[in-house]
């Protein structure tokens, strides 16, 4: 017997929680680093977020997004830093 490809079928296991079977749905999360001498907040990160247990995953381009946010905080040197996410 072979399996066919159901794409459909792939693209809804995408969108369930591995942790508990929730849904991700779109939304925001707090974005949180600590650097030793400080910390940086990021608030208003887009994310798809599980509508059950609200574990979040970053998409690869915000994630980038971060980074930079996160070494321009790390040049300042500041103890707390808390910023709101900037799309590019």
């Amino acid at each position: 017997m072979t399996e066919t490809f159901d794409a459909n079928k792939i693209r809804q296991s995408i969108n369930i929680c591995p942790i508990c079977g929730g849904n991700k749905v779109q939304g925001t999360t707090t974005f949180t680093v600590d650097l030793g001498f400080g910390v940086v907040v990021v608030r208003n990160v887009p994310a798809l977020v599980c509508d059950q247990c609200g574990t979040d995953w970053i998409a690869d381009e915000t994630a980038e997004r971060l980074e930079i946010t996160v070494n321009d905080a790390r040049l300042r040197h500041r103890q707390v830093e808390v910023t709101a996410y900037m799309p590019a």
